[in-house]
């Protein structure tokens, strides 16, 4: 039985087309780099690639997570207005964590559905480098011997204290429960370093990349903003954290926690990247003559234990294709969330999945999870993978830290 949650459908809502960044490890190219530019940079990319005009653009809906400076309240208007859509076009940034960019194309479709707009555009920007050292409790000042709360606001973000536990620790509690050795992760983290590795040689990855450089972002009466690459980086233009990552190197990593499974090997990479999407009606797609790159089909969202917060995909999927009135067997390629190594595992257990359909183009253990970045990117990675391997039917998906799991469902207009 499925669990509990909400679902989505979608009669005519497409995705034209979309683009992203390189993933680049953090602390690297991209450091100096707002996550507000690299989503104007991605924006004004999938106008050029896509055809679909910035003056079309009824909606900007954003993701992003961390602050990478002190401007994030005006994160999703800036990229709307430095990208070429109109002045009075209103922007809305999204928070659903992990699940953040899958909920950013959810919005999308129910704004068209609703008749808001014919066009949105959807960017997830993402900048881990540029998480702040935070303090929060010390505006009314610092009492004598009182200590200096200042702390990573990215690794403190990464505890539950509900159950008190770090997001590591979740998919400890999924080994456990599901049996998985660190041998079995490892072994699946090495495959996915080495499916991701043969998709960059192979050219399909930077099929939906476009190269990052130093440039200014001119908008007439107002200040100019831009990309500064450190001097000795003229160009950004690979995935960076795919190296090869044989098992017998990832099995001398130390565990993150004495006698667990999780490793630095064997969990999603750190990194910095953003990724942009435009979803529109098919209306709208017809009338000017776009050949969308996938149909927005459905999307689910459920609510799971905290303490196994991993296991989400495995509901929300299940909701998803209950819904849908479809079945596992009927979808050709599943893009799931490499979060933690045995997370992953446990939903591939979960569910039955046959390993040969998941996350064929690596993951986020090779890749990268640029947190609110990571919906959108996965999907259009599914919708190209969909549309080279001719099958139908795709649902991408991930878990969300504090419990929650979210999944949706795309199909390959060419089939």
């Amino acid at each position: 039985m499925a669990s509990k949650g909400f679902y989505s459908s979608f009669d005519d809502v497409w995705m034209i087309d979309g683009v992203r960044t390189p993933m680049v490890d953090y602390c690297s190219h991209f450091g100096g780099v707002s996550p507000t530019d690299l989503g104007i940079k991605v924006a004004r990319e999938v106008f050029q690639r896509s055809g679909v005009p910035a003056s079309d653009i009824g909606s900007v809906i954003t993701g992003n997570m961390a602050p990478g400076d002190y401007f994030q309240f005006v994160l999703p208007r800036h990229i709307g207005l430095y990208s070429g859509v109109p002045m009075e076009v209103p922007a809305i940034n999204v928070q659903r964590i992990c699940g953040t960019g899958f909920e950013l194309i959810r919005q999308a479709g129910d704004q068209i559905e609703r008749g808001y707009t014919d066009a949105a555009l959807v960017v997830g920007t993402e900048n881990m480098t540029r998480n702040p050292i935070a303090a929060f409790g010390h505006r009314t000042g610092f009492k004598l011997g009182a200590p200096v709360e200042f702390k990573d606001y990215m690794w403190e973000a990464l505890i539950d204290p509900a159950p008190g536990i770090t997001m590591p620790q979740t998919a400890e509690n999924l080994a456990k429960k599901y049996g998985i050795s660190r041998a079995e992760v490892d072994t699946y983290a090495a495959l996915s370093f080495e499916r991701a590795l043969r998709a960059q040689e192979e050219g399909f990855l930077a099929g939906e990349i476009v190269p990052v450089v130093s440039e200014k972002f001119e908008l007439d009466g107002y200040a100019t903003r831009g990309i500064a690459l450190p001097p000795k980086v003229a160009e950004a233009a690979r995935d960076t954290h795919p190296r090869p990552s044989p098992v017998e190197v990832l099995n001398k990593l130390r565990p993150i926690y004495e006698g667990g499974v999780q490793t630095g090997g064997n969990s999603s990479a750190l990194v910095d990247a953003a990724v942009a999407t435009i979803v529109t009606s098919g209306d709208y797609a017809r009338r000017n003559g776009h050949a969308p790159l996938a149909r927005v089909l459905g999307c689910a969202v459920v609510g799971v234990p905290p303490e196994i917060m991993g296991i989400g995909p495995a509901n929300a999927i299940r909701l998803l294709l209950e819904r849908s009135g479809l079945t596992l067997d009927d979808i050709g390629v599943f893009e799931i969330n490499e979060a933690q190594g045995a997370q992953t595992i446990a939903v591939e257990r979960e569910l039955g999945l046959d390993r040969a359909r998941l996350n064929v183009n690596g993951g986020a253990i090779a890749l990268g999870h640029p947190l609110a970045a990571t919906g959108v990117r996965l999907t259009v990675t599914l919708a190209r993978e969909l549309r080279r391997s001719g099958k139908r039917y795709g649902v991408s998906s991930a878990c969300v830290g504090g419990g929650q799991g979210i999944a949706l469902l795309i199909e390959n207009p060419h089939y």
